[in-house]
């Protein structure tokens, strides 16, 4: 007999996730079309496209909406009341920081610019060794990159809310964010979205950077304020890589695309081939919860 109902997006996140305890029915729902229960203990929506699609979900009874992304500011308005959503800590984090690395090296080093140029025109270029590096955001990502960062022998440290040592990392306040600014070669923006952090780095904050900074973000791009970006940029002083941006897509016509010292991915931290075994272990581990009566992880909102 069944007793819960799971509902997944695509047939392979269902084959991804593997046997299920007795009793449970997994079903693939896409979300593009009607429900296929009333009730369905637990949906997980698609990646990259919930919030075309959680109008769906407005009739059908849940215990649970389980969310294939970190972030959740985009839908957090358009969900049923009532409704009870986890986020996907724990999936993204690996990739992210990947790609966070990946952007620096990429920047520092100029890879960008011989990829285009196509000129065998020698650049004595900046290392990651020993440069002062800041992670503003000291939760799952930032650690994440934090601990890929340390073999780069970089001298690290984080900005967070409270001032404390994490993991090895030293972590001052967000009221010191001014003063370790000043003192930052690359800064890592790791921060989620709100409205609290929103234009968190902005024109003050980028004057504070000294000149030649790099900024890494990966987090949200509101969290930058995009004019103030551009005029440093334009000077000079900044360089930027950004899997992020504020407006996001980017307009083709947007001079960031064409500034110098400006490297810019399609909001693709997450998306790689290390999701697919971390969504399916998170699914399980929520079905399991749920079976058990126990509460379900990363709860991040109740509507």
């Amino acid at each position: 007999m069944t007793s819960l109902v799971v509902s997944v997006p695509t047939p392979e996140l269902a084959a991804d996730i593997g046997p299920v305890p007795d009793g449970v029915e997994v079903v693939v729902w896409p979300m593009t079309d009607p429900a296929p229960r009333e009730r369905i203990d637990m949906v997980v929506t698609p990646y990259m496209s919930a919030r075309d699609v959680v109008a769906a979900l407005d009739g059908v009874r849940t215990r649970l909406v389980q969310s294939q992304s970190i972030g959740y500011e985009d839908i957090a308005g358009l969900l049923p009341r009532g409704t009870v959503l986890a986020n996907a800590a724990t999936v993204h984090e690996t990739s992210t920081a990947e790609l966070a690395v990946g952007l620096a090296l990429a920047v520092q080093r100029h890879l960008d610019r011989f990829a285009h140029d196509r000129e065998w025109s020698r650049v004595f270029a900046d290392s990651l060794a020993d440069r002062r590096v800041t992670i503003l955001g000291f939760g799952g990502v930032g650690k994440a990159i934090a601990a890929r960062l340390l073999p780069f022998e970089v001298d690290l440290r984080a900005v967070a809310s409270r001032e404390r040592v994490e993991d090895g990392v030293p972590v001052a306040a967000i009221d010191d964010l001014h003063r370790v600014l000043a003192e930052t070669d690359i800064l890592f923006v790791a921060l989620p979205g709100s409205d609290s952090t929103r234009g968190i780095i902005g024109d003050t904050e980028l004057s504070a950077l000294p000149d030649g900074a790099l900024v890494i973000n990966v987090g949200r791009g509101p969290l930058i304020d995009t004019e103030a970006l551009v005029e440093h940029v334009s000077r000079g002083r900044i360089r930027a890589g950004l899997d992020v941006t504020d407006p996001e897509p980017l307009p083709a016509d947007h001079p960031l695309w064409s500034l110098p010292g400006v490297l810019i991915s399609p909001h693709v931290g997450g998306a790689t081939s290390a999701m697919r075994p971390r969504i399916a272990r998170l699914v399980r581990r929520q079905i399991e919860h749920l079976v058990r009566g126990e509460e379900p992880e990363n709860v991040v909102l109740t509507t």
